[in-house]
């Protein structure tokens, strides 16, 4: 006999911490872990809903006093190239895509810490040992690859993804900071829409955007961004616009927010 039940996972609250995207903010999380056969479903499922996979923790805010982090996606089918970054795909015609099993190298570590050193030199993975790294690799307990980007025999930039049923998930990229020049973080986004086309899915998934943040203004401008907003994915251009100062402080209780949740079922013989 076959029948299905629902994925039960249990979700759990981080305590608060400092806001690294707004100041005097303090931020909180709403996470679950994902493992064991259920893990790609899970994972699919929570995605469209605004969570996003750290290793095998599946995570969205879940703030007190802010809801401004937004889910940011884009609908390939409806993306254009502009004049500027139809440029910047003429410049990084000398990269090679090559789409690996996710296994951490030791030429990847060490474009991750020029990167770091260079971009985020106080942010909180600055201090990442090679182990460290390797787990942020390395742990998934779903589709996941390791995407470079190599100008003949040397790497320049890297991204982590997960390869869902309705899209490509950024988890986190990294690429050489002397390379600015070819703006290989937008080059990036732009040929993994290339290569969600390829594969014939719908969304490319950016992870979130913060109106206001400077470090996040990038993922809103290509077109055929959705935002996921008020449980919807809606054009950007639909999107409530408060003022970070105004925004609404409208977070519903964690016991709410996880019951709203839509899981997907378990087939089970």
């Amino acid at each position: 006999m076959r029948h299905t039940l629902p994925i039960a996972p249990q979700f759990y609250v981080t305590a608060p911490q400092v806001c690294p995207y707004l100041p005097d903010r303090i931020e909180r999380k709403l996470f679950t872990s994902i493992q064991g056969d259920d893990a790609q479903l899970l994972n699919d499922s929570l995605s469209k809903q605004g969570f996003r996979r750290s290793q095998n923790i599946l995570y969205r805010p879940s703030c007190n006093e802010c809801s401004a982090c937004l889910s940011a996606r884009i609908d390939v089918k409806k993306f254009t190239p502009s004049k500027s970054q139809k440029k910047v795909i003429r410049k990084n015609k000398i990269l090679t895509r090559k789409v690996i099993s996710p296994w951490a190298t030791e030429e990847q570590y060490d474009l991750f810490q020029k990167y770091l050193q260079h971009r985020h030199a106080n942010g909180g993975m600055a201090d990442m040992d090679v182990f460290e790294f390797a787990a942020m690799i390395e742990e998934s307990s779903i589709e996941t690859r390791v995407i470079e980007y190599h100008n003949e025999n040397l790497l320049e930039s890297v991204c982590l993804t997960d390869f869902m049923i309705d899209g490509l998930s950024m988890v986190y990229s990294f690429f050489d900071p002397d390379k600015s020049k070819q703006s290989l973080g937008t080059f990036m986004i732009l040929d993994h829409i290339e290569l969600a086309l390829e594969l014939d899915v719908p969304y490319l998934y950016l992870g979130y955007w913060v109106p206001g943040s400077s470090k996040m203004d990038y993922k809103v401008d290509f077109n055929g961004v959705e935002i996921f907003q008020n449980n919807i994915w809606q054009p950007l251009s639909e999107v409530e616009k408060s003022p970070l100062e105004l925004h609404p402080l409208n977070t519903a209780p964690v016991s709410e927010q996880v019951s709203s949740l839509s899981l997907p079922d378990s087939t089970i013989t």
